[in-house]
């Protein structure tokens, strides 16, 4: 397909910038010990050659799966563009999960080597011995110890040169990454992003916030996320930006980071607007270049409005997902915007909003929002390995369904209503309902589990629980909350329980959610 990419690759972006922008600063890394480290647009590309080159040694060659489970650093980014550079495809798997989630994707994907923190090691170990995974092994990054059975990826890759050994063909729509994704199954779905999907992130991303060159864009998200990917990393590449990289968000500390650093954008969740509301006044908060805020929906009018008009600033509004690429409904890079609209069809993308036979609605009437792109360029290619899946989201027209519901106005601004049913959103993190009732249903001691999300005003939605004993048997709020800690990500484990005699269902048997959600009260933490 002829389009603004061609046929580019990663490698060529890396190629290409450090070349044109060799001493201009690419990276900034503050971990969260404070410690910071700077790279140049060459310099980092010479990381990323030497990561190459150490994969290639150790046996990686195109095609095959790494995992990748590293906080954010530059380590992660070595990882995920050495391997691109190569024609390998990085699975990047989420600092905060837990051991059966990556198993799960180490299965699913047949990973041949995994990159991890050395907290992980012994875990990783465990799974090598009991289900004979990474065939080529395990690597530590972000460490200076030399462990058994792991090899150091910070020493070894020092040793490589900086000039890439193999030179592999590689096409814009050859698989870069496999994202997974929480969805409405009890398992992720891993949506595969293409090396054109990452590239047209970042030409999407500098339209969207008009991006320059002498930008600074500052970053706390997590690095196994869309949102620092393919809404930050991407577009500052793109642009030949500088990009910040904060490891932990910090409330006390955030925006204080944001002007020493100079920063120019950022972005930021509800989570992250209340908890910088909850901050004592500082005399100089206002004291800063930040022009534009990347935010993700949702937030009330009274929490926006406190929000900007204490910081002196304004949020852009957006709506998106991994499988969609990029924040495919936004608020333009200027002129109006119309809060809470989540904003207008962004650059290369048509919306519609369709009731339950397919067919597009009129103005102002709710129904599924569906995004029309190319699969493989500006939406994700599918899910890996699930065709049936990847059908039921894709169809032949090119039209994927979010599951989400939303409606628009006469004037084409777009407002979102609702997110799939059996989603929660808590701080940013997707969490998928059916996981959690499907592991509540393995206990002996549990008939029956519904889990819905609950009001919480600092994390959007908290996780709540509801449990009918089996019969004859009895089971306690905290049983629940310790079955959950031994077996779900620590975001995942609901906030409340509740132990009930019987739950609401429907004529067809199923539980009757809307009802339970009817009868909660907003909660806090």
């Amino acid at each position: 397909m002829a389009d603004i990419i061609g046929n580019q690759t990663l490698r060529d972006l890396w190629e290409n910038t450090a070349c044109c922008h060799d001493t201009k600063t690419f990276l900034i890394f503050q971990n969260r010990d404070g410690a910071v480290c700077e790279y140049s647009y060459q310099q980092f590309n010479d990381e990323i050659n030497k990561t190459a080159n150490l994969f290639l040694h150790c046996g990686i060659r195109k095609g095959d799966r790494v995992a990748v489970q590293l906080c954010s650093s530059p380590e992660f980014m070595m990882c995920l563009f050495g391997l691109a550079k190569i024609g390998a495809v990085t699975v990047p798997l989420n600092d905060q999960g837990c051991l059966s989630e990556s198993q799960y994707a180490l299965e699913k994907c047949q990973v041949q080597m995994a990159v991890v923190e050395e907290r992980f090691v012994a875990d990783y170990r465990a799974l090598q011995r009991e289900y004979d995974l990474l065939p080529l092994g395990l690597m530590v990054a972000r460490s200076t110890r030399c462990l058994e059975d792991a090899l150091n990826f910070n020493l070894l890759k020092d040793e490589q040169p900086t000039l890439l050994k193999q030179i592999c063909a590689l096409e814009s729509e050859d698989a870069a990454e496999i994202l997974f994704t929480s969805g409405t199954t009890s398992y992720p779905k891993g949506v595969v992003l293409t090396h054109c999907n990452l590239l047209y992130a970042g030409v999407y991303g500098v339209w969207q916030v008009s991006l320059r060159n002498d930008d600074r864009l500052l970053s706390t998200m997590p690095a196994c996320h869309s949102n620092f990917q393919l809404a930050a990393l991407m577009p500052v590449i793109v642009a030949a930006a500088t990009l910040i990289v904060v490891e932990r968000y910090s409330a006390r500390n955030f925006w204080r980071q944001l002007c020493s650093y100079e920063a120019t954008v950022t972005q930021c969740v509800s989570m992250m607007v209340r908890t910088l509301l909850l901050q004592p006044v500082q005399p100089d908060e206002r004291r800063h270049h930040i022009r534009e805020i990347l935010y993700f929906l949702p937030l009330s009018d009274a929490e926006k409005q406190a929000f900007e008009q204490r910081f002196a600033v304004r949020l852009m509004n957006s709506y998106g997902s991994t499988e969609s690429v990029t924040w495919v409904i936004t608020d333009p890079p200027t002129g109006e915007r119309r809060w809470p609209s989540v904003g207008r069809a962004g650059l290369g993308y048509e919306i519609k909003i369709v009731d339950d036979a397919g067919l597009e609605l009129p103005p102002h009437a709710i129904g599924e929002i569906w995004i029309k792109g190319v699969p493989g360029r500006t939406l994700m290619q599918g899910y890996y390995k699930d065709q049936e899946e990847t059908a039921r989201t894709l169809n032949t027209d090119g039209w994927m369904r979010t599951g989400d519901k939303g409606y628009v106005d006469e004037d084409g601004w777009f407002f979102f209503v609702d997110r799939n049913v059996n989603l929660i959103k808590r701080a940013g993190e997707n969490i998928s309902t059916t996981e959690i009732e499907t592991l509540l249903a393995t206990h002996p001691a549990i008939a029956e589990a519904a889990v819905i999300g609950v009001p919480d005003l600092i994390r959007d939605e908290a996780v709540k629980v509801f449990i009918v004993p089996a019969e004859g048997a009895s089971i306690t709020q905290d049983e629940v909350l310790e079955y959950c800690r031994e077996h779900l990500a620590a975001y995942k484990v609901p906030s409340y329980v509740e132990i009930r005699a019987e739950l609401p269902h429907t004529s067809s048997m199923k539980i009757e959610k809307k009802v339970l959600r009817k009868e909660q009260a907003p909660q806090t933490i």
